[in-house]
C-alpha cells in the first residue's frame, strides 16, 4: 500500500521512506487481528497441505484443500484492496483530483497483478 501523504511524481506516487521508529497507520489498523487471525488459519491449513501430500492422500482432496486455502487468500486480499479503497484512496481524492487519480491508478494496478495469476 501506499502511503497517502507521499509526495507525487509526475502522475505516480512516490513512496515515503519508512522510519524505524514511526509505522504509518494503513486502512487496516482496525482490522488488523482480523486479518492477522485469517492468515495465521491459512497458515495452519498450509501445514495440513503438507502432511497430506507426507501422507500420500488421494489428490483430488489435496487440490480441494489447495482450492480452500488459495480462496482464503484471496478473500484477505479483496479485504485488504477494500480498506485500501475506503481510507487511503478516499483520503487521496479529498486531498486533490490528481492525488485521487494516481491512488486509483495504484489500485487499477495491483488489481491487474493480482488478475494475472
Amino acid at each position: 500500500m501506499t502511503n497517502p501523504t507521499a509526495p507525487l511524481l509526475g502522475d505516480e506516487y512516490v513512496p515515503a521512506t519508512r522510519s524505524p521508529s514511526k509505522r504509518p497507520v494503513r486502512g487496516y489498523a482496525s482490522g488488523k487481528e482480523d486479518y492477522l487471525a485469517r492468515l495465521g488459519k491459512i497458515e495452519g491449513q498450509i501445514r495440513g497441505l503438507e502432511k497430506m501430500v507426507e501422507d500420500d492422500r488421494w489428490c483430488p482432496d489435496i487440490v480441494t484443500q489447495i482450492s480452500s486455502a488459495t480462496r482464503a487468500l484471496q478473500e484477505v486480499a479483496v479485504g485488504l484492496l477494500n480498506d485500501h479503497l475506503h481510507c487511503c484512496v478516499v483520503e487521496a481524492a479529498r486531498r486533490s483530483e490528481s492525488d485521487g487519480e494516481a491512488a486509483l491508478e495504484e489500485v487499477a494496478g495491483t488489481i491487474r497483478q493480482v488478475v494475472r495469476l
